[in-house]
């Protein structure tokens, strides 16, 4: 297992391999950054969008956390952290598109659809549940069609409706509402499988979730 010891030695050879062969690149970087796509993603190990999407430095501006979520839009006292990187994605950089990403396996999914952290107080598992309380509508649809289930089925639907779940609170945002509607932003909903690799798209008009052409 990969130790800080062993990142150290990724650093190194990052050094002398990535930054030094994308020197113009990172002087480039230097003076600012113009991510075209933000990408909202799972704080899962195995789900990184860079390495998904192949992507380099300064490409997309990501947020990762349990489960790929977005909260609703909300005024209220707090530390808003999705909500400030989604005003400085939309606002500052001014992003042409944001895609949410889910995935297969997922924890967060998994727990809200068990409701296993239910009765966990706060640094026991309360916190992840208090997050997670955002699925609480999908775990409804979920249940309508899975019944009480927990199958692998059951969990890859609690995984896409949370997709559906982050894109709908998008869309609860102001700023995110204005410039949909003048096309200056799309909002696009996808689901990664780890089993297989493969990245499949949302069709909003459907609701169903195709693999992305290779």
């Amino acid at each position: 297992m990969t130790d800080f010891t062993d990142m150290l030695k990724g650093y190194r050879r990052f050094r002398e391999t990535g930054w030094a062969r994308q020197r113009q690149r990172w002087d480039e970087l230097n003076e600012g950054q113009s991510p075209r796509v933000m990408v909202i993603a799972c704080s899962d190990s195995r789900v990184d969008p860079a390495q998904i999407f192949d992507t380099t430095p300064g490409e997309i501006f990501v947020v990762r956390n349990v489960a790929a979520l977005v909260p609703p839009f909300e005024t209220t006292p707090g530390h808003h952290g999705v909500s400030a990187a989604l005003e400085f994605a939309v606002q500052v950089l001014k992003v042409g598109e944001i895609v949410v990403m889910g995935h297969g396996k997922c924890g967060g999914c998994k727990a809200a659809l068990s409701h296993d952290l239910k009765d966990a107080a706060p640094g026991e598992g309360g916190f992840v549940h208090n997050w997670i309380s955002l699925l609480d509508d999908a775990r409804e649809v979920v249940i309508g069609e899975y019944g009480e289930r927990r199958d692998r089925d059951a969990e890859r639907a609690m995984e896409q409706e949370g997709v559906k779940v982050s894109l709908a609170n998008l869309r609860s945002f102001p700023c995110v509402r204005a410039k949909e509607k003048t096309g200056e932003l799309k909002l696009i909903g996808s689901f990664f499988a780890i089993a297989d690799g493969q990245l499949h798209l949302l069709d909003e008009s459907t609701g169903a979730f195709s693999p992305a052409a290779t």
